[in-house]
């Protein structure tokens, strides 16, 4: 029985260990197999499946100006991106070096950050930012910038002894230095490159490795400076940004001014995911899509693109024609900004500020040289929009606001008329002149307010404001909307300032009864902005009724629907820091608005008028106010034109301000022009009388 056992176990014993070697042979040749034979094929095939993740760029939505034309858009480009690769920094070099060649002989511009330019060497920024730039590089700070760019240089091993191409090959260094890569994050080297960059880099891809192109959507605006102040612009993100939000990458576009900037919430669509699969060489093997980008919505402005180019020229030409001596004397104007707004809603239809700039040289990164030449004293703050950032005196063109607090108050009737004597003794500590005084030895003699604001009397508005005291007059100019923020939906807004006694006393001045002459007149403290002014004359034309001031119309989402207006208003009040104010209350007495108005009328329309001249053929009826201040410095003097059209049903306000421009008459023309632009009218058939001879009316 036992001798029986102990054969069966033998035999299994046996079978157990032939299947164990016979599954040992069975691996080995596998193995074999796997590792001789076909081992070529499967390395080849491992190589080609090192795949990685890249960003689908969403594409950003557009702004539209009122009638859907496109201010602002995305476009498809190509973009170019470097993965790193196991190379040696001599070989990178030689290729960073090759694709910045590649790129420059098809005028395709690159990413180039680099704050030093050579020949000579000097820092492209200002001395701190260069501090804080050797800081964040480690450099020492008394390091000069060419000590600096041979510091790179040594630091990024870079052999060749050619100070341009050392510059380039730096350049491109130094952003991925900056923004780091690796085998699976890519870094941006160039955006929107040409088709004939692209052909070259896919045909000689084995030379640019970790090289790769994407197409993506391209941040565009396709009527150049168009509107730049409003748009603003979109740049690369940087490291403050990228820690305050966490939904982009290094390689993200963001709004950094403008609509582009307080709207970024909704523009920006979500990216989607891309699948890029590699050999160990960096080669591209195969592409695929993981999740798609949903593009943003689309921001719809108030402005008319064809009013705001009229706008635009315009403005420039007059500025040109001051300079030049066009209407009399010439004066070095150097800065001017423009306003059209609806006076029944509000809306914004043109809103211009000169110099401007051009938002797409921010897209790629703007170069070097170029951002030199926008902070460069000769430019004139060309980022600087002075129809909401900038406040000017207003002169004569606030005489509207003492004639209706005069008449309101009941200190003086619409008939009633007023002796223009040429000098005012009314005041011991200031005794001013009327202008005609200075022109012709005389004053205007009696007019009633509606006269006086036709001929821009100064004695008449220096007698109406020592009759009605500073707290009138200033309490009366803020229910106009002038000294306080119109709720605009842009940054930068500044707040006017009224001429009053507590701006006086937080200045540390006394306040005289001279300056309420001054005030009464425009000057003083008395400073708005130019969107203040265009509100102010709104209310004036449309009765007395009070206006939200704005230049969105709507928001709409990929699906054509608008988001809700609480949504708006919402965001709105808190991307701008607006809290909830009440609304202003006007009971304004219609036969007071109609005596103002028609004194405005008479400055377009009758002869005497300021502003006579070039409105005297006009086909239009408009009303209108001309205004020269005084500035504090010598011998510059703003000029400003306000009004309205038509006078019978007015529709838009028009505000036109020069610095340095002299004559606000000068200002009329650009004006007349712009309202003709909005009524359809052929701007190049209306004449105008050449032989008048405009005189620069200090306060009128």
């Amino acid at each position: 029985m036992n001798k029986t056992r102990t054969q069966k176990d033998k035999l299994r014993y046996n079978i157990v260990s032939a299947l164990v070697y016979i599954i040992g042979i069975i691996l080995l040749i596998q193995l074999f197999n796997l590792q001789i034979i076909k081992g070529a094929d499967y390395r080849q095939q491992s190589n080609t499946r090192l795949s990685r993740e890249s960003t689908l760029q969403a594409a950003r939505g557009d702004i539209l100006d009122q009638s859907g034309n496109k201010l602002a858009t995305t476009k498809s480009g190509y973009i170019l991106k470097l993965y790193k690769t196991k190379i040696d920094d001599n070989t990178l070099n030689n290729a960073l070096l090759n694709i910045v060649k590649v790129l420059e002989s098809n005028k395709d511009s690159y990413i180039d950050n680099l704050p030093i330019k050579i020949e000579p060497f000097e820092f492209t920024v200002g001395e701190d930012s260069a501090k804080r730039w050797k800081k964040q590089n480690n450099i020492e700070e008394t390091k000069t910038a060419e000590e600096c760019f041979y510091i790179l240089k040594e630091k990024y091993k870079i052999t060749s002894e050619n100070l341009s191409d050392v510059r380039k090959i730096m350049a491109m260094r130094y952003i991925i230095a900056k923004d780091g890569y690796s085998s699976t994050k890519n870094v941006e080297l160039a955006s929107n490159i040409s088709k004939e960059s692209v052909s070259v880099f896919n045909e000689q891809n084995d030379k640019f490795p970790g090289l790769t192109i994407q197409t993506g959507a391209v941040r565009s605006y396709p009527s150049e400076n168009l509107a730049s102040h409003i748009l603003g612009y979109v740049a690369r993100i940087d490291e403050n940004e990228l820690k305050e939000n966490k939904n982009y990458d290094i390689n993200d576009r963001i709004g950094k001014t403008g609509i582009e900037y307080i709207f970024e919430p909704y523009l920006k669509g979500k990216n989607g995911i891309k699948q890029i699969d590699m050999d160990v060489e960096g080669t591209i093997t195969g592409e695929g899509i993981v999740e798609e980008a949903i593009a943003g919505n689309s921001v719809v402005l108030t402005i008319d693109a064809n009013l705001q180019q009229v706008t635009q020229k315009a403005l420039k030409a007059n500025i040109e024609k001051i300079r030049s001596g066009g209407f009399g004397t010439p004066y070095a104007a150097d800065a001017a900004a423009a306003v059209v707004m609806n006076v029944k809603t509000g809306e914004v239809l043109s809103m211009v500020s000169y110099p401007d700039f051009e938002p797409q040289l921010f897209v790629d990164g703007i170069s070097t040289q170029k951002y030199s030449e926008y902070v460069s004293e000769e430019a004139n703050h060309p980022f600087l929009n002075r129809a909401i950032s900038s406040v000017y005196a207003p002169g004569s063109t606030f005489k509207m606001v003492t004639a209706l607090a005069a008449l309101e108050t009941g200190a003086v009737s619409t008939t009633e008329k007023i002796n223009d004597v040429g000098i005012y003794r009314y005041t011991k500590d200031y005794q001013p002149k009327c202008w005609i005084y200075n022109s012709y030895g005389r004053g205007h003699g009696y007019l009633n307010v509606t006269d006086a604001i036709k001929h821009s009397c100064n004695y008449f508005f220096y007698e109406l404001g020592n009759r009605i005291g500073i707290d009138t007059l200033s309490r009366y100019a803020r229910s106009l909307g002038l000294g306080s923020k119109t709720g605009i939906e842009l940054l930068g807004e500044a707040e006017g300032i009224v001429s009053s006694k507590e701006t006086s006393k937080a200045r540390n001045t006394v306040f005289t009864g001279g300056n309420t002459l001054q005030a009464a007149i425009g000057q003083h403290d008395n400073s708005f902005t130019l969107i203040e002014m265009a509100k102010y004359i709104s209310i004036i034309a449309n009765g007395g009724n009070d206006i939200d001031v704005t230049i969105i119309k709507d928001i709409i989402d990929i699906d054509g629907k608008s988001i809700s207006k609480e949504e708006l208003n919402n965001f709105i009040k808190q991307r701008l820091g607006i809290e909830n104010e009440k609304q202003t209350e006007l009971d304004f007495n219609t036969n007071n608005l109609l005596a103002i108005k028609e004194g405005m009328r008479g400055v377009t329309s009758e002869s005497g008028g300021t502003a006579y001249s070039y409105f005297k053929n006009f086909n239009i009826e408009v009303g209108g106010k001309t205004g020269s201040a005084q500035t504090g410095i010598k011998g510059k003097t703003n000029g400003w034109f306000v009004g309205f059209a038509p006078f019978d049903d007015p529709e838009i306000a028009v505000i036109v301000m020069v610095e340095n421009g002299g004559s606000g008459g000068y200002n009329a023309e650009t004006a007349r022009d712009i309202i003709a632009e909005y009524f359809g009218m052929n701007a190049n058939k209306i004449t105008e009388d050449m032989t008048a001879k405009p005189t620069t009316q200090i306060q009128n």
